[in-house]
């Protein structure tokens, strides 16, 4: 089963860009693996033609996309073209060819009550360290924000590196709060600008 801080299942897989090793694919970055129900298909074109157009934003954060549905390497290098003309995009990164999902199962993105065939809409952040960080499951009909997935992938970027969470529909350079672990006396040490105490567990900050 899968969960958040588990390690990311490895597999092997034939791509749109050549055969790889998942984690040696990843190598230190961190990684965003998102399947699709299928091909040729309105709502999965604008959401991969989406990833494409936000390339220079996930490689600011050193993110690694890769999508995934159970149809051929054939077929997607067929429906590439259709979202690269429609979506006025270049297609720069790998779409997994699951056609005995394989690797849907290892993920657990086909959900029975949904589809006994088609992957649901997942999104897997993963960690340098191959950690799940994020899981998001999406109906087939209900294409995803990926604006929020960057957002999120800023978030955690940010806790991984200084003591701070982030507050409800909190956005890059807004005030964070200051970890509720670290003690007022480290606060202090840690954030020389100063913190405004809402309550004693609600401390804000600014943004490191």
């Amino acid at each position: 089963m899968i969960t958040l801080g588990s390690i990311a299942p490895d597999f092997y897989a034939k791509t749109t860009m050549g055969d790889l090793q998942f984690h040696k694919w990843l190598g230190s970055s961190w990684g965003l693996l998102f399947s699709h129900p299928e091909d040729y298909t309105p709502v999965c074109t604008t959401e991969l033609g989406v990833v494409a157009n936000l390339r220079d934003e996930f490689e600011k954060r050193g993110v690694k996309a890769i999508a995934l549905s159970v149809d051929s390497l054939e077929s997607h290098i067929g429906w590439i073209e259709d979202i690269e003309r429609s979506m006025n995009a270049k297609v720069n990164f790998p779409i997994i060819a699951d056609e005995h999902a394989e690797v849907a199962q290892l993920y657990e993105m086909i959900h029975k009550d949904s589809s006994e065939k088609h992957t649901i809409r997942a999104v897997f952040v993963i960690g340098p360290e191959k950690d799940i960080k994020l899981m998001l499951t999406y109906p087939m009909a209900v294409g995803r924000n990926f604006d929020e997935i960057l957002r999120v992938v800023d978030a955690l970027q940010l806790s991984a590196k200084h003591p701070v969470v982030t507050p409800a529909n909190w956005k890059q350079k807004e005030d964070v709060i200051i970890d509720p672990s670290i003690s007022e006396k480290d606060a202090i040490e840690a954030f020389p600008k100063g913190h405004q105490k809402v309550i004693p567990y609600l401390r804000y900050t600014e943004q490191p």
